[in-house]
Parts: C-alpha cells; structure tokens; sequence
C-alpha cells in the first residue's frame, strides 16, 4: 500500500483559480455552482476582487471524491 501523507501534514498555501481549476478539472462555472451549493471549500477573499482558496482544503475535496468514487472511507 502507498505512503499517504494526511492533508493536515501540508504546509498551508493559497492557489489562485486557475490553479483550482487544473487540480479539479472542473470548469470555472461548475466550481462556482459546487461553492454556493456547498460541495466545494469557498475561497478566501484576499482584497477585493482577489479571491484564493487553501491549497489543503482542495487537495482535500479531491481525495474525498476519489475515495467516494471508489467506495472507500476517507
């Protein structure tokens, strides 16, 4: 079995949107209809119009849909 690191071992970083969007696959729409619905970590807004998110909390999100996926506890 694989060496898996837990998500809260990761330094805290912010990653910008297209960022986001490379990790998840999602496109930008569909992560802002995951966010409002509440199925996605919401961004952190930096000043005005800069938002970024937690690089852990969508590494996060990403492993609990592959898990998911695959019937597994995550």
């Amino acid at each position: 079995m694989a060496n898996v690191t837990s998500m809260t071992d990761q330094p805290r970083r912010f990653i910008r949107i297209k960022e986001v969007l490379a990790i998840t696959s999602l496109s930008q729409s569909e992560l802002y209809r995951r966010i409002k619905a509440g199925t996605f970590p919401t961004q952190v807004k930096l000043a005005p119009g800069h938002s970024v998110w937690v690089q852990s909390e969508v590494n996060s999100w990403v492993a609990d849909r592959i898990a998911e996926c695959r019937g597994e506890v995550a």
